[in-house]
């Protein structure tokens, strides 16, 4: 009907059109052109209605997928049908179809005005092929142009006289003239004649009346002056002609610019395709010359996606494919991109060619990966010959030890060391030694502060000596300088001296300093590359690899800002140890008006450049051609390290003059970007085979529960339960993860720490050797091959008893109430073999603990516990237990019967369950979409299976702080059903108030009320509504956490349905039961979350303030995918930048892995719960998982260190003590949420409240580890300390520098002991021994470390000075501390600062700890939580 009115709409249009078209040309029949105007009008519109009709008669076949733009009306009537039948009035919709007669009258209308028109048409035709015609017979004469005039003073009059006199006056006169002529009356004057002119000339006007002569013939002087009448007009002002003649101007100019622009643009599109052309080039292709058309798309999502460009809204436009498959050549690939980039800027589109070549050099990388990682699946298959799908651990990292070990110090340098985090796990390290140890040799690469202090200490030489020689212009002075140089030289200072002092140079580099003389990283690899070739006589047959060489320029080349919140050049992580392995490719590309991201400065790079080719090593000429020698042959080549000296200074000075801005000279510089020169084909001579092998890795990838419901599937022993088993497989929304495990390693992860170790920087050879290496180095026993088996063999065995028991719990849980009744269950189970196997069965009751009793002495199961009670049972059968199992269950399953429709209402119910699951787990961290689940749950049921129409609300318990006469606590109302909320949400119930609900509360039991007229001890919130209409049944539920405590009351009632009759029947309220449980879950699940997230932004408060190197972490939660055919998704929770401030988003962005193909290590470090190191843009990431208990990743924390290689020790130990603390909280969290641990208050702060428990659990744990590690520790470890003042003789022949350094040192131990000291004897500071030392150091004694471990920062009863205790740390830096090297200062100080931190809290206990989530109406919110601001390191 929306089309007929659109067409009949139309139609009236067309119509008035023509009639109004018709009108005009009888007006103007005698005015050709305004005819031919109207002609060529008539025909436009015609075309545009012809067009319009196409496509209306088109519009039917379109598919709905497609129609975005349209209104919401015509969506409901095209996409969906069935809803436009409740969206039109059925009188309105009979009307409109009982008016034919409408439609025939217009299409009559319409065939007679084109009928009409066609006739004006043919004779306006015929007409102008008379006038041809007469033009051929009769010449023009060209005298008429001369009254072509345009003087405005007569240009009307003669307008006027050229239109309606002269064209019949002028042959008039001429006639009037010939006359004379003919009769002679010129040559004879005197003679008189009867022949008057005027009258003669009035006879022939009015026997010539244009009025009634229509169709006269046209002298050629008439014809000429037509034409000049028609010239004329246009120039009158006012006049249809010459407005006309303006609109033909307008159009004409119009189309011109059309024509120009679509011609600039059809230019500058060939010359983009060109270029794109040009570019296709570039990247790796499959042997059929093409390349995945999912590469590009993510290639143009990361474009757009970038911030800096504003085109996220071309980004909406692309839909990214699940498969490899679709490919595109050469032509298809240039069409592809210029039909998303037809609106985009030359700029940008530079910009677009930038981010090809960059990523086309990443897919390079991505391929190598790929190669990589098919090589070590092999691997893996190759040494799992037991089939059963998983390595030993161990054996892996003594095996990669040992190629560790036998490898050349160079390629040393290159892998990382196993021996270290994240090869170990955190419990694996003795807390001593994960607290204080401070060996720079565990680093994950070998040497590497070593490396980074030599390169900065050059560094600073080298700007010294720049200084010195721009001081020293006058050659005299010079001379001088030299001389005393030479007589004079200077000390040798340590390394960490000549450190400190570079750090304290307010000097900068400029550009054109470093382009006069080679910098310091030049001369130190120069330097350390003489050293390897003395020691192990390379030769220059031995070159270096592109590869290689290509890492050493690029990182020679960056001199990228680090963060903002450094101190010192050790602080900030000089040590950049090589490059990431990537082609220059991976220089940032993020233009910005400040230069690109992570400016370089031009100069050094050719520098730089011109440094590499005399870099000696053999790893290219082994990576070309098939490897015949040892690991031992490989050239020990140190790589290019550290930072240029002004990123040094630009730690001195504040944030916001950090920013430099290159010069125009340096900008043109940066942006000459050798990416996009001409490349291989191949990668490390190979070539590509067209496939990714790690999705087919990841697709290919079967887990356990999968294989053993594909074999339920296939018994029909089963068949009853093989539905419930489809759901239950399908309600498992996050699969693809696998557990992390300390004694096994899957394909995925044995994969994961192969690539770990060997990092992105060495070549495939360096692969394939490992490969060869294990090949011959794991080797099993027949004993561990059987005890393979064996634990193979019962983990199916677990993962079939576990769907089966599932299974069979639905299936007899026919209400969906979430337990089942012992006593029914044991009734069952006694008639088993005809009840021969009672007495068996009753012992199985000895071995577990059930919960108290419910009214009615009914004792329930739950399903973890159906299970765990079935096992038992089977367990005290006689047989063999797979085969007892299976019996046992077949028997139950068989006599539980069942009807259709009860199988029907309980599939319903079950799927309204689990999307109120399902809304906790995609709601990111959000309450809202788990009440609007569990309403539409209790809605649907009560529709759909009883009849009714309900209301429903959720209250929760709160501390009564207000009005604590009334009550300790309090029932708030947080959640209601719609048409309830002005009556309902957000009021209180106190307990002195009517109602049932703070019974519900203390008895644990749900209470229902048939009718609530009768009852007397109802509340009723909406007081509007008359007692007479107060006729319903209510029903209240509790909700109860996972150890049986009441937290609030679910309450449903009927006082709105219209029947008479509408109780709730006992399988309603035995489903509404199973809502609440399922409510609940939800509800600490996501309130699990926020804990977490709440520990996480306090880890990373207190790792900002004593790392400096690291310039954001993103936090990811996994989640379902909501596409069916993806495993899962992550989540953006929060985003914390280089100034610790903390972004988190209301509504998390979403992460689909079919976009991340050049950011893989997220879904990489998900898929193996394995810690990943990758580069990416040049930028180095480390991404680690949070695990659950299970061991599977319930998100990852991802760590951008800039274009740094790795974080120094200190700042590397001080992340993964974060992190371990992190984790130990995850663990207590979510144990707590399951119920599997019970809840321990620790500090009294902890009984404040659950978000002040979630906001110190991360201080908590760190206080019990230090407080751990200081039991450890020996008496003389603080007797040493005691006389450290004594034992340092400063020699009188020590440098000053020496000399104020152990009186730094002495400082910082007096003033921690000090502080320490404070906390126990707060009377110390009024007395005067607290200034003597001597005097103070009697407080050490023995009792101070029981005294520390015993000590609660929170306790009412401490009171000390903390503003004093401040004063005495606050000087002393997190970078001092460490170089100090003494471990018992290490633990206090750490100590210090988290006891400051949690009396802090507790001072501002409620401003200081809120949930750090965004409110309804924030789409984002900034926190710093109080561990940031606590050390001012």
């Amino acid at each position: 009907m929306m089309m007929i009115t659109m067409e009949n709409g139309k139609e009236d249009n067309e119509k008035k059109q023509d009639s109004t078209e018709v009108e005009e040309l009888h007006e103007n029949s005698e005015d050709v052109s305004v005819i031919e105007t109207s002609n060529d009008e008539v025909e436009e519109a015609t075309d545009e209605i012809e067009s319009q009709e196409i496509n209306l008669e088109e519009q039917p076949n379109i598919s709905p997928g497609l129609i975005k733009d349209s209104k919401p009306s015509r969506n409901v009537v095209v996409r969906k049908p069935a809803k436009a039948v409740f969206a039109l009035d059925k009188s309105e919709l009979k009307s409109k179809l009982e008016q034919p007669w409408k439609k025939n009258l217009f299409a009559r209308m319409e065939a007679r005005s084109l009928t009409m028109q066609q006739k004006i048409i043919d004779k306006d035709n015929l007409k102008k092929e008379l006038e041809k015609k007469a033009e051929k017979k009769i010449p023009k004469d060209n005298l008429a142009k001369e009254w072509f005039n345009t003087e405005s003073m007569t240009l009307d009059t003669r307008a006027y006289l050229l239109d309606k006199l002269l064209p019949t006056l002028v042959p008039g006169v001429e006639n009037m003239l010939s006359q004379v002529e003919k009769k002679k009356l010129l040559t004879e004057a005197d003679i008189p004649t009867k022949f008057d002119p005027i009258n003669h000339l009035g006879e022939y006007l009015m026997r010539n009346n244009p009025a009634y002569i229509k169709d006269r013939g046209m002298s050629g002087y008439q014809r000429v002056m037509k034409e000049v009448t028609e010239d004329l007009k246009i120039h009158v002002p006012n006049t249809i002609c010459n407005r006309v003649a303006k609109m033909k101007e307008s159009v004409k100019q119009r189309r011109e610019r059309r024509e120009s622009i679509s011609k600039v643009k059809e230019k500058v599109a060939n010359i983009r395709k060109q270029a794109l052309q040009e570019q296709f080039d570039e990247w790796i292709l499959d042997p059929r010359g093409m390349i995945p058309m999912v590469v590009i798309q993510n290639v143009l999502h990361d474009f757009f996606q970038n911030p800096d460009f504003d085109l996220e809204s071309q980004c909406k436009q692309l839909d990214i494919t699940d498969s490899t498959e679709p490919r595109l050549n050469k032509m298809e690939f240039t069409e592809y991109i210029s039909s998303h980039i037809t609106d985009i800027k030359n700029e940008m589109f530079e910009k677009l060619l930038k981010h090809l070549c960059h990523c086309a050099d990443e897919f390079r990388e991505v391929l190598k990966t790929d190669m990589q990682r098919k090589m070590f699946a092999e691997l893996f298959l190759h040494c799992d010959c037991g089939k059963v799908g998983f390595l030993d651990r161990q054996r892996t990292l003594a095996l990669l030890e040992m190629f560790y070990d036998q490898s050349s110090q160079m390629l040393r340098s290159l892998l990382r060391n196993p021996r270290q985090w994240p090869f170990i796990e955190f419990e694996e390290i003795d807390l001593p030694e994960f607290w204080g140890d401070m060996d720079n040799q565990k680093h994950i690469y070998e040497d590497f502060d070593k490396v980074a202090l030599e390169t900065n200490t050059l560094l600073a030489e080298k700007h010294a000596s720049k200084i010195q020689s721009k001081l020293l212009q006058n050659p005299e002075d010079q001379q001088k300088h030299d001389e005393e140089r030479i007589s004079t030289p200077s000390p040798n200072q340590p390394e960490q001296q000549t450190g400190t002092a570079a750090e304290q140079r307010p000097q900068r580099i400029s550009t054109e300093e470093q382009d006069r003389e080679p910098t310091a990283e030049q001369e130190l690899s120069s330097k350390l590359v003489t050293e390897q070739d003395t020691q192990t006589g390379s030769t220059p047959e031995q070159a270096p690899s592109r590869e290689l060489i290509i890492e050493q320029e690029q990182h020679s080349r960056s001199t990228t800002e680090q963060g903002s919140h450094g101190e010192s050049i050790t602080e900030q992580g000089l040590a950049e140890h090589g490059s990431n392995g990537k082609s220059i490719g991976e220089e940032p590309y993020e233009w910005t008006e400040e230069g690109p991201h992570g400016e370089t400065n031009s100069k050094e790079q050719q520098d730089m450049e011109s440094t590499a080719p005399s870099i000696i090593a053999s790893i290219s000429s082994k990576s070309t051609k098939p490897r015949k020698s040892t690991l031992s042959e490989y050239i020990e080549i140190p790589l290019q390290e550290g930072r240029s000296w002004e990123q040094a200074n630009e730690e001195q000075v504040p944030t916001s003059s950090r920013k430099v801005r290159l010069s125009e000279t340096a900008k043109k510089e940066v942006l000459k970007d050798k990416s996009c020169e001409p490349k291989s084909p191949q990668i490390e001579g190979k070539s590509w085979s067209g496939e990714f092998f790690t999705c087919n890795l990841k697709m290919n990838a079967e887990f356990e529960d999968e294989k053993q419901a594909n074999i339920i599937y296939g018994n029909s022993r089963f068949k009853d339960l093989h539905s419930i088993i489809r759901n239950i497989q399908s309600y498992k929304q996050i699969k693809g993860r696998s557990a992390f495990s300390r004694v096994s390693l899957n394909m995925l992860q044995f994969v994961q720490l192969l690539e770990t170790f060997v990092g992105e920087d060495v070549p495939l050879s360096v692969s394939e050797d490992l490969t060869s290496f294990f090949k011959n180095g794991y080797v099993e026993t027949k004993e561990e091959k059987l005890n393979a088996l064996e634990q193979i063999r019962q983990n199916a065995f677990r993962a079939l008893r576990r769907i089966l028991l599932e299974a069979l719990f639905q299936k007899w849980d026919n209400d969906s109430s979430g337990f089942l009744d012992l006593n029914e269950v044991d009734e069952l189970l006694y008639t088993y073999k005809d009840g021969m196997e009672k007495e068996s069965m009753k012992k199985a009751k000895l071995h577990i603990q059930f919960s108290k009793a419910h009214s009615g002495h009914e004792v329930r199961l739950s399903s973890k516990q159906f299970q765990k009670y079935i096992e038992l049972v089977v367990s005290e059968l006689r047989g063999n237990e797979n085969e007892v199992l299976e019996s046992v269950v077949e028997f139950l399953m068989n006599s539980l019967q069942r009807s259709h429709l009860d199988n029907l209402r309980n599939s319903a119910r079950r799927k309204w369950l689990h999307q109120i699951q399902c809304a906790a787990q995609t709601s990111g961290v959000s309450l809202e979409p788990v009440y609007t689940e569990t309403f539409r749950a209790l809605t649907q049921d009560a529709e759909t299976h009883g009849n009714k129409k309900i209301s429903a609300h959720i209250s929760l318990l709160e501390e009564n702080l207000l009005l604590p006469s009334r009550g300790n606590s309090l029932l708030r109302n947080v959640a209601c059903t719609l048409d309830d909320a002005p009556f309902v949400l957000n009021r209180v119930l106190y307990r002195d108030m009517k109602g049932i609900s703070f019974t519900v509360v203390d008895e644990g039991e749900p209470i229902h009320v048939p009718q609530v007229q009768h009852h007397g001890n109802i509340f009723f919130w909406n007081h509007s509504r008359p007692k007479d209409d107060y006729n319903g049944s209510f029903l209240a539920l509790p909700l109860q956490d996972a150890y049986i405590r009441i937290f609030g009351v679910l309450a449903v009632d009927t006082l709105r349905d219209p029947h008479e009759i509408n109780i709730f029947l006992p399988h309603e309220i035995r489903f509404y039961q199973g809502v609440a449980n399922v409510f609940s879950t939800a509800y600490h699940f996501v309130h699990s979350r926020e804990h977490i997230l709440h520990v996480v932004v306090t880890g990373i408060g207190w790792l900002y303030n004593i790392t400096s190197s690291i310039t954001s972490i993103t936090t990811y939660f996994v989640e379902p995918s909501p596409d069916q055919d993806s495993d899962y998704v992550l989540r953006n929770m929060m985003v914390t930048g280089e100034l610790g401030l903390t972004e988190i988003h209301k509504n998390p962005p979403t992460i689909f892995r079919k976009s991340c193909m050049f950011r893989d290590f997220l879904f990489k470090c998900t898929d193996s719960s394995e810690v990943v190191l990758a580069s990416v843009c040049g930028e180095t990431h480390l991404v680690i998982p949070l695990r659950e208990r299970t061991g599977e990743a319930l998100g990852v924390l991802d760590f951008n260190i800039g274009r740094s290689r790795m974080l120094l020790y200190q700042e590397y130990k001080d992340l993964q003590k974060m992190m371990k603390v992190i984790q130990a909280a995850c663990y207590e969290i979510l144990g707590e949420l399951s119920g599997e641990i019970k809840k321990k208050y620790i500090l009294e702060i902890e009984s404040a409240g659950e978000v002040q428990r979630a906001g110190i659990i991360f201080f908590r744990i760190m206080l019990q580890e230090l407080q751990e590690s200081l039991q450890l520790l020996k008496s003389m470890d603080f007797v040493s300390l005691l006389l450290y003042d004594y034992n340092l003789v400063v020699e009188p022949t020590s440098p000053q520098d020496k000399s104020l350094e152990l009186e730094a040192n002495i400082n910082l131990v007096h003033d921690i002991l000090k502080a320490v000291i404070l906390f126990f004897n707060p009377e110390l500071e009024f007395s005067s021994d607290f200034g003597n030392w001597d005097k103070c150091r009697f407080y050490v004694n023995r009792y101070l470390v029981e005294n520390i471990c015993a000590f609660d920062p929170t306790a009412k009863n401490v009171e000390v000075n903390l503003p004093l205790i401040d004063e005495h740390i606050r000087d002393h830096s997190r970078i001092e501390v460490w170089k100090f090297g003494n471990i018992v200062i290490e633990y206090l100080y750490h100590w210090l600062h988290i006891c400051s931190a949690l009396m802090k809290i507790n001072k501002n206990l409620n401003s200081a700890i809120t949930p750090p989530l965004p409110s309804k109406t924030d789409s984002c919110m900034y926190v710093k939580m109080p561990g940031e601001s606590l050390q001012g390191m």
